[in-house]
């Protein structure tokens, strides 16, 4: 394990493995690549595991192209994003696969990268961007309207003032452009003060501005959807969430694919499609107190696991 990797222990990294239940000669997909913590303990698990990893982030290839030297034919990287795993793989010749794992997010690596720009505790540039491309952090809070800017705040970032401070936002860019993350976060404490819960003010600001720019809601809406078509029957999902956004997405969308067949339907009454998953994926698991108190970015941590069957996939969003 290089030491990069090691610094970067993947969240609920036993529990996943549990969960997709990995076996001889299986394919799975790591599609939140990162340090490739979950990739490497997968072809680790069996000397025949072959992974197919998938991440935006174009510092993300370095890190698997030591993985592929080292997993010569078991491992494969493919740029891109997850919401097109199932394009991705068809590109490639790669057929269904027995398990997916999904790490939603921004990563450690990201945040812990000042020049990234995800974290108001290190100051580098509003950037924000996985992918390097398209609008930044900057070009939100510069450019937007504040009420379109109070509206991210509130939707993606479940910001109770978001008003106020996208008021705050559009007072202080009158000054000169914002270009820093520091600049935001104490623009953000200035209008908001620290409740009972600790939490610093800027944290669900630089939530909100983060999916915004990175479209993380819709991308899991996607990769559930990729992962429904890609799985084969008896295939395994284990998806480890950090909010209640994501965790919304992912138990409404098992939830829509597990319904169960009615026995009695009222004429002219269509009956539901077939279930493409059944399972435990309603129920979430939380990381352990132990891993909690070893890294406290895993407190938040939710994994959701189910099950492929052998119906065909449904149309449609969660």
């Amino acid at each position: 394990m290089t030491t990069e990797t090691a610094l970067h222990i993947p969240v609920m990294l036993t529990e996943v493995l549990d969960g997709l239940q990995v076996h001889r000669g299986g394919t799975y997909v790591d599609g939140t690549f990162g340090a490739g913590g979950y990739s490497q303990a997968i072809l680790e698990a069996s000397s025949d595991t072959c992974v197919v990893a998938i991440d935006r982030d174009p510092e993300a290839a370095p890190r698997a192209e030591d993985l592929a030297s080292r997993y010569p034919g078991r491992f494969l990287f493919l740029p891109g994003r997850f919401g097109d795993m199932a394009s991705l793989l068809q590109q490639a010749g790669v057929g269904l696969v027995d398990g997916v794992t999904l790490d939603v997010g921004v990563s450690s690596m990201q945040i812990d990268t000042p020049g990234r720009g995800f974290s108001f505790m290190r100051e580098g540039p509003l950037d924000m961007r996985m992918e390097k491309a398209g609008l930044s952090a900057a070009d939100i809070v510069n450019t937007f309207e504040e009420e379109d800017i109070a509206s991210i705040l509130y939707r993606l970032g479940e910001e109770r003032h978001s008003r106020r401070i996208a008021r705050a936002i559009v007072r202080e860019r009158h000054n000169g452009p914002l270009q820093t993350t520091r600049q935001l976060a104490e623009i953000v404490r200035s209008v908001v003060h620290k409740g009972k819960d600790t939490i610093d003010p800027a944290t669900r600001t630089f939530q909100g501005l983060r999916i915004f720019v990175n479209d993380e809601i819709g991308e899991l809406r996607r990769g559930l959807e990729g992962a429904q078509s890609i799985l084969a029957p008896g295939g395994r999902l284990a998806i480890v969430s950090f909010h209640s956004l994501e965790d919304r997405e992912v138990k409404a969308f098992l939830s829509e694919r597990s319904a169960k067949s009615v026995s009695r339907l009222l004429p002219g009454e269509i009956p539901p499609p077939p279930a493409t998953f059944v399972g435990s994926g309603r129920k979430a698991v939380q990381c352990s107190a132990a891993e909690a108190q070893r890294n406290p970015r895993a407190r938040s941590a939710k994994l959701r696991v189910d099950t492929r069957t052998n119906s065909p996939a449904q149309d449609g969003a969660a």
